[in-house]
């Protein structure tokens, strides 16, 4: 029996990707002037970085329970198995709901195969193990084949971000206004990672083509050899950044593939526009 793949928007997968694999998305909330919406269901990350480019508040939520419920039940009725990789819990509430729903549908329906596993990955890193999994379901793996693969892939994802204005992580909280004040004036680039699923700061470098030197350096000291393997790159609405990343990791690493889209509305709203962040699995 195939075991069917959850994924939340925070994974920040192309929406083919998930129509070609049939993986149900779960959206996370976006919240702005009054207004509640679904990530890439009822808004699209463009019109979110737009809005905070001219100077509105987007905030997020983690998952309706009510849409874990719904997917769910239908599983479970259907008798399907159901493994769901889900953004980390130390960025957001959605995993903790989706533990609780899915032991509340078990109660009802006690032969419901459902694995939930904390990735503690963001954005395309957490793609990167829900790509993963679907791989492993196609092969026709079992769903604690999948969990115990899942689990140990995640554990390898290495993330490497930097912001284009210190502004928008100073609105979420994640760094003062003053240090945002002073770093936008010296014109500071912050590189941080995620370490046990939270962001943390790495560094900070002046400039942004330093940043991006910074970066293929670190590439070069904590990838596994990248000819075997995808690097995912997910970008604040700056294509044009992301193509250039692509091209100077590509000159310089020649990877298997190199995956690119844009960060959703989930972790750009606290990130903001411009952001760049690197994926890869390293040691």
């Amino acid at each position: 029996m195939t075991v069917h793949i959850i994924a939340d928007s925070a994974c920040d997968l192309p929406a083919d990707f998930l129509t070609e694999n049939n993986i149900k998305l779960v959206p996370l909330g976006v919240h702005y002037e009054g207004q509640d919406f679904e990530d890439q269901v009822t808004i699209q990350s463009t019109e979110v970085y737009e809005q905070m480019r001219n100077g509105k508040t987007v905030k997020t939520s983690g998952a309706s329970p009510n849409r874990f419920q719904e997917i769910f039940t239908e599983l479970a009725k259907q008798g399907e198995a159901v493994i769901y990789p889900a953004f980390s819990s130390e960025l957001s509430g959605t995993y903790q709901t989706a533990v609780m729903i899915a032991n509340e549908v078990k109660e009802e329906y006690p032969d419901f195969q459902c694995s939930i596993v904390d990735t503690k990955c963001a954005s395309l890193g957490h793609g990167l193990a829900v790509i993963h999994a679907a791989e492993l379901s196609r092969t026709g793996k079992t769903l604690q084949e999948i969990e115990t693969s899942v689990k140990s892939f995640s554990k390898e994802i290495v993330h490497l971000f930097t912001v284009d204005n210190l502004e928008y992580l100073a609105r979420g909280g994640r760094i003062s206004k003053a240090s945002a004040f002073v770093g936008g004036l010296l014109n500071i680039k912050p590189l941080l990672h995620v370490e046990d699923g939270k962001l943390i700061p790495l560094e900070k470098i002046r400039g942004k083509k330093k940043a991006y030197r910074r970066i293929l350096d670190l590439i070069e000291e904590r990838a596994n050899p990248l000819t075997n393997q995808t690097v995912a790159i997910s970008h604040g609405d700056d294509e044009e950044a992301a193509l250039e990343m692509k091209q100077l990791i590509q000159e310089r690493f020649q990877p298997k593939e190199i995956l690119i889209n844009p960060i959703g509305a989930a972790i750009g709203a606290h990130a903001g526009p411009g952001t760049l962040a690197i994926f890869f699995l390293g040691e």
